[in-house]
């Protein structure tokens, strides 16, 4: 995950909790109530960055999957290229 992509989700995250926060401070109720939905909202937010965060975590290990199937394959093929290339010289040394 780049850097941009932590820092715009932290914002996000951040804006939202701040935006709840200060949405439930405000509004005109008792104590306890206020405390029931600060807690309910810090949860909701919680369990929302921790989805988003499962599927930034999902996506990334498919990412290097994909990167290290591709770098198995590479190599593969350059180490099919140099057995086929030492036989060769091999080959032409034997004549």
């Amino acid at each position: 995950m780049s850097k941009a992509t932590r820092n715009a989700i932290f914002g996000f995250v951040a804006g939202a909790a701040a935006g709840a926060l200060a949405g439930v401070l405000l509004a005109p109720e008792k104590g306890e109530k206020t405390r029931r939905k600060i807690q309910k909202k810090v949860q909701r937010v919680s369990e929302d960055l921790s989805e988003t965060i499962g599927e930034k975590v999902d996506s990334l290990k498919d990412q290097v999957n994909e990167m290290i199937d591709h770098v198995k394959e590479s190599t593969n093929e350059v180490e099919a290229k140099v057995k086929k290339e030492v036989k060769a010289q091999t080959n032409e040394s034997g004549k």
